[in-house]
């Protein structure tokens, strides 16, 4: 199965490269594969998976729907099914934003999501610029692919992210975002600066696939008042963060900030493909048909979504997930002790970052070691050999992250720490240089890897 997936699908394809598993049952935390090896998974539909893979309350309603006789495919027009999701999705949202938004459901997937939302901001200010930040990744469409951090043809004026391990200014901590903050103004209030005004900034209030880099909260309410006081709509893309993963339902919430327009997929659905826009009433310009797309009515997914933004709601997950993801951090920098190659820890909620560098290769004035991807793919490679699902992203997808689902237990993050600590044991022995063995010697040995 393996070999025919490598000669019919296209040479863009991503997970299956790293992690060659055919899954066949999944459930919660566990994929089982078809050779019967079960895994532990903390990549969770890179963090799709709210409530883990087929919780209970997301398929009792998806065959709710399904026995029902509803219609399947609907467009836009108007459902029951829709309307609990809708209501739904507004009893979470911060209730100043709530109580005069509007929402477009869009093609189903975070990156049609961000097309419409710089769509609105565009047809609403009649501007065209954007504000979008170092390491950020909005999607692989060309408008989302052109604000992320690895585009090539810039249209979009980038903006310094400000972070504490590698600070793009040398310096760190709250300084640094406040020289973040600073280069930010004095952009927009240059008259030489060459950036016109913009029609919107696009922002994480963590960063994902940068390498998990959360912003600071007093950073974040100083973007609000930036983009407020220059009548520049701020769009907060809470696509992988958002529904209760970073400890908050929605992880702008942290700082207290409240957005134009918020850009949600992922966990909304339920496991299932769904894309949002939730905007403020005033930004409300388009046309009909200004935005449009043949599956926006995806009532599987929208039923799937309700069960599960109810489920979170109610049982507290997102607090689960801030407490909890406390005291995983804490554990690995813990570990990070004994590893020189871990250069950082960091994250918020059950969205963890350990970044992997390579300190024999550090120069005198280099502030941090250089990044380690080589060793980071071997992190990787010995977690899957023990059942153990992780991802990779960051600048040089040197950071090894974990995106657990939110009903993870006390005993299953146990589990998980237990078997990345002898995964970064075992590549960091076979990526450390051994000293020559003297003529006569006996070879050193390597104690056997644990085999849970």
């Amino acid at each position: 199965m393996l070999r025919r997936q490598a000669l019919r699908e296209s040479a863009a394809r991503t997970y299956a490269r790293s992690l060659p598993i055919v899954p066949v049952r999944a459930r919660g935390l566990t994929i089982e594969g078809a050779d019967g090896r079960r895994y532990l998974d903390c990549l969770s539909g890179a963090g799709t998976l709210a409530l883990g893979h087929n919780h209970p309350v997301v398929l009792e309603a998806v065959k709710k729907v399904l026995d029902s006789g509803a219609p399947l495919h609907v467009l836009d027009l108007a459902t029951p099914v829709k309307d609990a999701f809708t209501s739904e999705l507004f009893a979470t949202l911060p209730g100043e934003f709530a109580d005069d938004a509007r929402i477009q459901f869009c093609g189903p997937a975070g990156t049609d999501a961000v097309e419409a939302a710089l769509k609105l901001v565009r047809t609403a200010t009649g501007r065209s610029g954007l504000l979008a930040f170092t390491g950020a990744y909005h999607g692989m469409t060309a408008g989302a692919l052109a604000a992320s951090g690895g585009a090539n043809d810039v249209r979009v004026t980038r903006l310094p992210y400000p972070q504490d391990y590698r600070c793009p200014f040398g310096v760190g901590g709250a300084y640094g975002a406040e020289l973040s903050a600073r280069w930010t103004e004095s952009l927009l209030d240059d008259p030489k600066s060459g950036v016109t005004a913009p029609a919107g900034m696009i922002v994480e209030a963590v960063q994902g696939e940068g390498g998990v880099v959360p912003a600071p909260d007093d950073w974040m309410r100083r973007m609000r008042r930036v983009t407020a006081d220059r009548s520049i709509p701020l769009v907060v893309d809470e696509v992988q963060t958002g529904v209760g993963r970073t400890g908050a339902f929605w992880a702008v919430e942290h700082s207290g900030v409240v957005p134009d327009v918020m850009v949600l997929s992922k966990a909304i659905g339920g496991s299932l493909p769904l894309a949002v826009i939730v905007y403020r009433s005033a930004l409300d310009a388009w046309e009909p048909g200004a935005h449009a797309g043949t599956f926006r009515g995806n009532q599987l997914a929208m039923a799937a979504g309700t069960a599960t933004l109810a489920y979170v709601r109610e049982n507290g997950l997102a607090q689960r997930a801030g407490a909890l993801g406390d005291r995983i951090l804490g554990q690995l920098r813990g570990l990070a002790a004994f590893h020189p190659c871990v250069g950082d820890v960091r994250g918020r909620g059950l969205m963890i970052g350990i970044e992997l560098v390579d300190p024999e290769a550090a120069g005198p004035g280099d502030p941090v070691p250089p990044a380690a991807p080589a060793l980071a793919r071997a992190v990787q490679q010995e977690c899957l050999a023990r059942g153990l699902i992780v991802e990779l992203g960051g600048r040089h997808s040197a950071v090894v992250r974990l995106l657990p689902p939110l009903t993870l237990t006390d005993e299953q993050a146990t589990a998980v720490l237990d078997r990345f600590a002898d995964a970064l044991a075992a590549a960091e022995r076979a990526h450390t240089p051994r000293p020559p063995v003297p003529h006569g010697a006996p070879a050193p040995t390597i104690a056997p890897e644990r085999s849970d």
